[in-house]
């Protein structure tokens, strides 16, 4: 019975030995997913995203209210989860500061408004707003500084990158009173950070197609310290040969770009240095009020104004210009790949700059942030 039974396979498999069998299922399946692909709606976000949102000092929550508002008016899919941590309004305190961090190192993205230190030293020196970048090592501060369509200055057209390091140099809050009347203050320089600063400049021209990089300092005075940020920018710069790479001394770079900013396109630099610039530079395009600002770290981004004020003496007047917080929400919102909404909320606040009939003061109209705010949601293109 066995041999009968292998004689019966032999037979069966010299039938089958000329006959192609044809994956049938395989091909019925191949056709079923794409014909759910083509059917499906169009893309959008497959669920909301998280941020967390810390209003600041001064202006930022009205600026926080006027992205929220917007964002409702376009359906952005985002939720924020909204701290209030303050160092002048008695909001601040570890169990805060660690809720803060917890949120943030669970969504990885932030928009935050300015959180204000105080001169006066109650035994702390290390800010909350500096303990946050530590904390989250967001190292890179990254500042576009763009004319608005539109809006006329001394320097039109202008288009140049702020990338500064925040971690170290004068900021590293280490001062001390070695005797009476003598006070110490340490600036901290690393190869390692002025390396990863320095790295970060030139990826970041690479890839945003620009063509050259200037790195900042004062090496001529602070030979050692920022001798070595001068030092580690130019190995960093040998690895990037298509890229032009300068240098030039920090109050020459102020001059240079009140005569002719024209002459730069990404700049880089140590802590305060950086501080300074971004500021000068933000009066070049009309102010605090228009530069969005950003800063990054290996894991984190946060997205807040160019120039950090808490433009104190305007709360509750209904006057501070929306548009640094707007494009910095315009921003984040590319950074989460919503590149639809991105463009969406940056083309409608430059559209009503661009227009001229509602601006706040600062840019030399009489429109209130609400008069702005809905100004955009109306030119949203939805």
């Amino acid at each position: 019975m066995a041999a009968a039974l292998r004689g019966s396979l032999v037979t069966l498999a010299k039938g089958l030995s000329g006959v192609r069998l044809q994956p049938l299922c395989v091909r019925s399946l191949s056709v079923t997913s794409s014909q759910n692909v083509s059917e499906s709606p169009p893309a959008r976000a497959d669920s909301t995203f998280k941020v967390t949102m810390l209003p600041g000092d001064g202006v930022g929550p009205e600026l926080m209210t006027a992205v929220k508002e917007v964002f409702k008016a376009a359906d952005i899919p985002v939720e924020f989860e909204e701290f209030h941590l303050s160092e002048v309004q008695n909001m601040a305190s570890e169990e805060k500061l660690e809720e803060v961090l917890s949120s943030m190192k669970n969504n990885r993205v932030a928009i935050k408004g300015k959180i204000h230190t105080p001169m006066e030293y109650k035994g702390e020196l290390a800010s909350y707003e500096m303990r946050l970048r530590r904390k989250l090592d967001l190292f890179a501060n990254v500042v576009h500084v763009n004319s608005l369509p539109g809006y006329i200055t001394r320097h039109n057209n202008l288009d140049l990158v702020i990338i500064r390091e925040q971690t170290e140099g004068e900021y590293s809050s280490l001062e001390h009173e070695s005797v009476s009347g003598v006070v110490e203050c340490l600036k901290i320089i690393t190869r390692e950070k002025s390396r990863r600063i320095a790295k970060f400049a030139f990826d970041y021209a690479t890839k945003k197609g620009r063509s050259k990089v200037t790195a900042v300092h004062k090496a001529n005075i602070m030979k050692l310290a920022d001798g070595l940020f001068l030092q580690s920018c130019a190995e960093v710069a040998e690895l990037y040969p298509k890229i032009k790479y300068e240098n030039i001394i920090i109050d020459n770079c102020c001059m240079q770009l009140v005569q002719n900013p024209y002459q730069f396109d990404v700049l880089v630099m140590p802590n305060l240095y950086g501080n300074i610039i971004d500021n000068l530079a933000a009066g070049l395009v009309g102010g605090a009020g228009v530069v969005p600002g950003e800063s990054f770290s290996a894991e984190y981004a946060v997205f807040e104004t160019g120039a950090r004020h808490p433009f104190a003496q305007a709360v509750g007047r209904n006057i501070a210009n929306p548009t640094a917080m707007l494009l910095s929400a315009s921003n984040m919102l590319r950074h989460l790949n919503l590149e639809y909404h991105s463009n969406m909320v940056s083309e409608a606040v430059k559209k009503v700059i661009k227009q001229g009939k509602v601006r706040t003061s600062d840019l030399g109209g009489y429109a209130t942030s609400d008069e702005f705010t809905r100004a955009v949601i109306s030119n949203l293109a939805i």
